[in-house]
Order: C-alpha cells, then structure tokens, then sequence
C-alpha cells in the first residue's frame, strides 16, 4: 500500500531558502525520486514596499529560514533532503520529522484542492462553515480564478451580501 505525501518543514540557514529548494529539486531529478519528492516550495506573499516615495511590489518570505517539502518519508528521501548543503534539519522533535497537520496545510494554503462547483448564479446553496454555517443563501456572484462566491443571505428580515470561499457552501438539493 502507497502511503500519500505529506508536508514537511525543513529548516535551513536564513537566506538560503530557494537555493536550498532549487537543490532539493535538482537531487529529485538526478535521483529520479519524483514518487517519493513530489514538491518543493518556499511560501512567499506580495508586498506593497515605499522607498523614497516610490512603492513598488517585492516578494516577501512568509517563513524566514524554512522551506516546505511534501515527501512521503522513507530512509532514502530523508537522506536527500537531510543532506543538502544549507539545510540544518527537520522541524520536529529530536531527529525525528513531524509532517504538518491537515488543519496547519488548510491555513497556509499550500496544497490546494479543487472544489467542483455544481451551482450557478442564481441557485440556492447552503452555508457548511464559517460563522453562518447552517444558513441557506442566493448566489449572486462566483469568481473561480479567486475561489470565492457572492451569496446573499436572510438575516434578521434583510438581505446580506456576504463573501465566502467555494468550499464553504453546498447545492442544495
């Protein structure tokens, strides 16, 4: 049985963090361990920066020091990763690798899963989460490059327009 790839922090010397990245991917290649390897990355998020009155967009480090590898965890991937010049270790306890929860992955928006939307404007859907779980609203508007919806719903005798992400609403049926 194919045990599936999970997220790993890996920590590395600050300011190598996408040299580390690119020579873990360059490791995978040569050693041909796509199956156990499947993905290296370095979360990042844009910036708005001034500088002498001037704001320009820079991409910025969300994690300083880190970089994020989804691997299935065998004696051989460890040893890759493990051995990467800049790379000081695995986060987790002692010598031991502890993959990120499915809660921890969710926030940090690594990984993310196509959602099937099954309705269209106009459709009734109802809320499964968030802080109107329960409520049943219109959909106004869905933006899928973004993976958001506009729904109004009935609150206390008066249409709401709230923003929600596809994955908080299902069709009703």
């Amino acid at each position: 049985m194919a045990e599936a790839a999970r997220w790993y922090v890996v920590h590395t010397y600050s300011g190598y963090e996408n040299k580390v990245a690119t020579d873990i991917e360059k490791a995978v290649e040569n050693r041909k361990l796509h199956d156990l390897i499947p993905e290296v990355m370095v979360p990042t998020e844009m910036v708005k920066e001034v500088k002498d009155n001037k704001t320009r967009e820079v991409e910025r480090k969300l994690f300083p020091g880190y970089v994020l590898v989804k691997m299935i965890m065998t004696d051989d991937s460890w040893y890759v990763v493990r051995n990467i010049r800049g790379v000081t270790g695995f986060v987790g306890p002692g010598s031991k690798p502890v993959p990120l929860t499915e809660e921890e992955v969710n926030a940090l928006g690594v990984d993310r899963k196509e959602i099937e939307v099954n309705y269209g404007v106009g459709d009734s859907v109802r809320i499964i989460d968030g802080y109107l779980d329960g409520f049943i609203g219109v959909v106004d508007e869905i933006d899928t490059d973004r993976g958001t919806l506009k729904v109004t719903v009935s609150m206390f005798g008066r249409e709401t327009p709230v923003e929600l992400e596809l994955g908080q609403v299902a069709a009703l049926d």
